[in-house]
Parts: C-alpha cells; structure tokens; sequence
C-alpha cells in the first residue's frame, strides 16, 4: 500500500538537495543584484501633484535617459519602440496607473509610465 509513496519521497529528496546546492549561486545572484540596485543613482522630482521617481544610469543594456524625449508623448506603439531602441532595451512595457505588474528586476527592460490618459509620464529600466 505504500509502494507508490517511496518514489514520490525519493524524487522530492532529489529535488530538495538540489535546490539546497543551488543556494549559494542564488544568494550570489540577489547580492550582485542588490548591489546594482545600490550604485543606480536615483532622485526624486514632482512634476504636478505627482512625485516621479526616476532613475539616471545605465543598468544591464537599458539607459533610461536616453528616451526621455518620449516623456509627454502618446504612447502609441511607435512611441514605444523609439523608446525601446534609444534606450537600447531588448523589451518595453507600458505601466497603467494601479496596474498589477511583475516585481522582477531585468536590466535589458525599459518601463514607461503613463497616465490615465495613457500619456507617457516617465521612462525607467529594470
């Protein structure tokens, strides 16, 4: 009756001391992130009402700065491809106001802001 039971017990052994090995490299992997995290420069500006966070270096492939003529413009899908290549990210995502998004941090990303009028109000990497 408890045949089936053994196998199951022996992959999850298998699973969780592979996991236990790749610990050090994952620590690695959130120290290095945590550490470009660190060293972008960030400052704060208000522009209106609103307080915009924007970072000012290039981090991974993506340089923020680079497309912030987009700032102000529609964002069509040409105004987001411009971005995306003056930026020199591989992706770019728009970010609705109150949108649910992925907290993942990838440096070859460009995000851009829009208001609800889906106006472009500030361009980031990560």
């Amino acid at each position: 009756m408890f045949r089936p039971t053994l196998p199951l017990a022996a992959a999850l052994l298998v699973l969780l001391s592979a996991c236990a090995s790749t610990g050090e490299s994952s620590a690695s992997a959130e120290a290095t992130m945590a550490a470009d995290a660190q060293t972008a420069a960030t400052d704060t500006t208000t522009t209106g009402a609103a307080d915009t966070t924007t970072t000012n270096s290039t981090v991974g492939g993506c340089n923020a700065d680079a497309a912030r003529s987009v700032v102000g413009q529609m964002a069509s899908p040409d105004v987001i491809d411009q971005a995306r290549l003056a930026a020199g990210a591989e992706t770019a995502r728009t970010l609705k106001p109150g949108q649910a998004v992925t907290m993942e941090f990838n440096g070859n990303r460009l995000n851009l802001d829009v208001d609800a009028g889906n106006t472009v109000t500030n361009v980031r990497c990560g």
